[in-house]
């Protein structure tokens, strides 16, 4: 049966004040992406996908893990069936996944860049994977025409430091519209525990034209990296952590723990920590001198099903929300790199709420200078990216920070396809304003607090971001 969709003009949006602020101010507002996990290579050569399935359900954890709970067989999430049978059962699934973003996500990437307005479920599959498919393969379906047609005007990718950047380099010189910028994310430089670290190392050495036969080497070898990034248009570093590391009272010696690692003897966790924090203060150092935003990514924990690890890889969909302790650490890095004067513009980002008053009021700690909002509690992250957890970093970031002063939305995403989140965070922030104005608890100014949504949604990215 073929049925509506709950997506209108006013979806989200329960006052009349909301609404004048999403409809004039936010909704056509550009987007700059600063997070994502888009392949370069498929927009430089503006890649087009064959199938709906290609573009919307391949590499797409959140779904991945939706369609597990609900008892479908691996073959039709990363196994081998076709990608219609594959499209069917991600089909059968959205009905059941009410109450979460998925479904509003869904339903909003549907009607977005396909102009459909009806539900997904097993009864339309068939003509909804053949109208997608038929659209995907069309210049304007084309990766740079989805990121047209949201107006989207910067996206950052994340690459690792030996990345050569060929494909941000390809397209500098052919896209028009959209600056393609790199991000780097040298977390596989410090992760002593990986057992490609070694493996890596001589990437890292071919990219970097230099011998890494000491612990000096390697950082001299990221710095090389960073000025290679800096020459490419890279203006932002993404750090994917568990906590923030801080030495204990006894620090070990960095060299030394280099050499177990080249010589495959076993180190110590505080010999890992010693090791991640003092590449993490350098390379910090290296982003402040360069006036580059550096972006932390704390407290998920990651890859909890070894078997499936084994068998798929990582990320595929088996990662959650970690209890770490956050504050501490986190403190320390931060001062530690104040103290030098060599903090730069930071981003803060938690996967777990119940840290969300720690992060709001750590950003708080160190920010001034003469620059706005330079510590930025960042935008809900991962688990927390859906309603609730975007009205509860507002809501937080309004009682302990200045929420004018938020850069807003980032989709963290792979796909082509999920740009549309950028509304749905644009609904959620003017319904909480409309909100407050209804109940008196702000003026009914339109002009000014239609200034302060612009600001999140586009201007405050703009002005941080040194691009």
């Amino acid at each position: 049966m073929q049925q509506k969709s709950i997506i209108q003009d006013d979806f989200l949006l329960k006052t009349p004040f909301a609404r004048r602020l999403f409809h004039t101010y936010a909704r056509d507002l550009p987007i700059v992406d600063y997070h994502n996990h888009l392949p370069p290579e498929q927009i430089a050569g503006d890649h087009r996908f064959d199938t709906i399935t290609q573009a919307w359900l391949a590499g797409d954890h959140y779904k991945w893990r939706a369609m597990r709970t609900l008892g479908i067989a691996e073959e039709f999430i990363t196994g081998k069936a076709s990608d219609r049978a594959k499209f069917h059962k991600w089909a059968e699934t959205v009905p059941y996944t009410i109450r979460n973003p998925l479904y509003h996500w869904t339903l909003l990437e549907l009607n977005r860049y396909f102009n459909i307005d009806t539900e997904l479920n097993s009864d339309t599959a068939d003509l909804v994977f053949e109208q997608t498919s038929g659209l995907l393969k069309q210049p304007s379906h084309s990766t740079l025409g989805l990121l047209h047609m949201m107006k989207v005007e910067v996206v950052c990718t994340t690459d690792d430091p030996a990345d050569t950047l060929e494909h941000h380099k390809k397209a500098k010189e052919a896209v028009k519209g959209l600056k393609v910028l790199p991000a780097f994310r040298p977390d596989k430089a410090y992760t002593l525990n990986l057992p490609e670290y070694r493996e890596y190392l001589k990437r890292l050495e071919i990219a970097s034209g230099r011998a890494i036969t000491s612990f000096p080497d390697l950082l001299a070898a990221l710095e090389n990296r960073i000025d290679y990034f800096h020459a490419n248009g890279c203006r932002l570093a993404d750090h994917g952590l568990e906590h923030m590391p801080f030495p204990g009272e006894e620090s070990t010696d960095c060299e030394k723990t280099f050499i177990k690692i080249r010589e495959e003897r076993s180190v110590t966790p505080a010999e890992i920590i010693d090791f991640t924090y003092r590449v993490l203060l350098h390379l910090c150092s290296c982003y402040h001198q360069k006036g580059w935003v550096q972006q932390f990514h704390l407290g998920a924990l990651r890859n909890n099903n070894s078997r499936l690890l084994r068998e798929l890889g990582g990320d595929t969909g088996f990662d959650s929300i970690g209890d770490f302790s956050q504050g501490r650490a986190l403190s320390n890095f931060l001062n530690k790199l104040e103290e030098n004067n060599s903090l730069a513009k930071t981003i803060l980002y938690n996967v777990n709420p119940s840290d969300n008053e720690v992060f709001a009021t750590m950003a708080g700690n160190f920010n001034g200078g003469g620059s706005k909002g330079k510590i930025q509690w960042g935008s809900a992250w991962w688990f927390m990216d859906q309603k609730e957890g975007m009205e509860k970093q507002l809501n937080t970031l309004s009682n302990m920070g200045l929420l004018s002063c938020f850069v807003g939305m980032l989709t963290d995403s792979r796909s082509f396809l999920s740009f549309p989140r950028h509304e749905y965070f644009r609904r959620i922030l003017c319904n909480l304003i409309g909100n407050d104005v209804a109940g008196g608890e702000l003026p009914e100014d339109e002009a000014w607090l239609g200034k302060i949504v612009q600001d999140i949604c586009y201007h405050n990215a703009v002005n941080y971001f040194p691009f």
